[in-house]
């Protein structure tokens, strides 16, 4: 039975990163000690989004306590660490670099009581107080399920929720950590809606890890339970020979079929494509839109009182 090839096909080939927005982008950002899951997860986009001026920042070090088999982010224990100046230097940044959208995101962090949510929460209320303008996606950890801790992050008021299943149920034993199920990442973006219905929720899915067609269908009902509003796919890359390797490259109509069928079931927003993640600007443009939209007919309201 002849192998499978894992070269990438044409519609994989990226530029390499460059440009004086991505080299000031990446100044700022080293010069804080402030890291990214862009540079962090290798993401194919790096080139295009820096040089856009739109990066995702990650909080609470570069050191995760879990290890993902699709994850190329530092695994080990950060032992308690935190740097409590990080809210500021965030904010230091979306400021600097006058974005109107940004996305913060995180790595697990096991070894606190409350996952890092109290430390989160308080980057998202920095970047408010420094530049109230600008809309804040957060990319979370499941805290293990614990309420509290989704509930101290929504009190910061976040204008997006988002939190990846990664793949569907049957596989996420082999890609994800042991720490992490399916169930609970689907409790976590329900508890979201309970606690606030009106917050915008995201998740994402890799595909060409193995999964089926009916597997990635029954993910899209099971988000819409949930009550999921944006959904995005994207291509599995293996970051290193010691990672799960691709099974399947996606030609980028299949890509296009499953946003069809997801839009169908009524999301509120799909992004998909070989290249597309989680973070990517591909649904930042229509969400910005969006929650523009919102803040307007939210300060109307109050001005019609």
């Amino acid at each position: 039975m002849p192998s499978i090839s894992r070269r990438k096909p044409p519609w994989l080939q990226v530029p390499l990163p460059g440009g004086d927005v991505h080299h000031d982008l990446k100044r700022s950002l080293r010069a804080r000690n402030l890291h990214t899951v862009c540079e962090e997860a290798k993401c194919p986009n790096v080139g295009e989004c820096w040089s856009s001026g739109t990066a995702t920042i990650m909080i609470l070090g570069e050191v995760c306590t879990r290890g993902c088999r699709f994850c190329s982010v530092k695994s080990g224990n950060p032992g308690g660490i935190l740097d409590a100046d990080e809210p500021k230097k965030c904010a230091e940044v979306v400021r600097a670099m006058n974005l109107n959208y940004v996305v913060v995101t995180c790595v697990d962090r096991d070894d606190l009581a409350d996952g890092g949510a109290a430390h989160f929460a308080d980057v998202i209320r920095a970047i408010h107080a420094e530049k109230p303008e600008c809309f804040v996606e957060v990319l979370t950890s499941d805290y293990q399920g614990q309420r509290d801790s989704v509930a101290a992050i929504l009190e910061a008021a976040p204008d997006v929720f988002a939190h990846n299943l990664e793949t569907v149920e049957a596989l996420t034993p082999r890609v994800r950590d042991p720490r992490a199920s399916y169930r609970q990442s689907l409790s976590v973006l329900r508890m979201v809606k309970e606690i606030q219905p009106d917050r915008i929720t995201k998740s994402s899915l890799m595909l060409g890890l193995g999964e089926d067609e009916n597997q990635v269908r029954t993910t899209l009902h099971d988000m819409r339970e949930a009550e999921i509003d944006v959904v995005t796919f994207g291509q599995y890359l293996q970051p290193s020979r010691k990672h799960l390797s691709v099974e399947r490259f996606l030609a980028p109509e299949e890509f296009d079929r499953w946003a069809e069928e997801a839009r169908s079931l009524g999301f509120l927003y799909v992004a998909s494509g070989p290249l597309v993640r989680s973070s990517y600007k591909a649904g930042e443009f229509f969400l910005e839109n969006h929650l523009a939209q919102k803040k307007a007919l939210a300060l109307r309201g109050v001005m019609e009182v």
